[in-house]
């Protein structure tokens, strides 16, 4: 699988270009509607934040960049959040055969 390579500035700030993240109309629809263990993983991580995280990759994938891919997304301002949250979604679910967390509590 093809990762796009994340330097320590894109973490930092953010893929400027939204490299890697799939057009929007090329994301399948449970995707778009929050329907995926993938889309609560993101919308944890995003809003709440993680206490723990175990990610399992798929084949072949590399773990770390993956996730440094994944990150440098979610902190990217140049789309719109429902596309981040379908495209990260979806990435996340091209990359990891499964994951496990445990969010922050909430506490308004």
């Amino acid at each position: 699988m093809n990762i796009p390579e994340v330097t320590d500035v894109d973490m930092a700030f953010g893929l400027i270009n939204n490299m890697g993240l799939p057009p929007y109309d090329t994301i399948p629809e449970e995707f778009k509607h929050g329907q995926t263990k993938w889309n609560k993983l993101v919308v944890d991580l995003f809003f709440i934040g993680l206490k723990s995280l175990t990610l399992h990759p798929k084949e072949g994938v590399d773990k770390d960049k993956a996730w440094r891919h994944v990150q440098a997304l979610l902190r990217s301002m140049s789309s719109k959040h429902e596309h981040k949250d379908a495209g990260v979604s979806y990435l996340m679910s091209q990359y990891f055969e499964d994951a496990e967390w445990e969010a922050n509590e909430f506490t308004p």
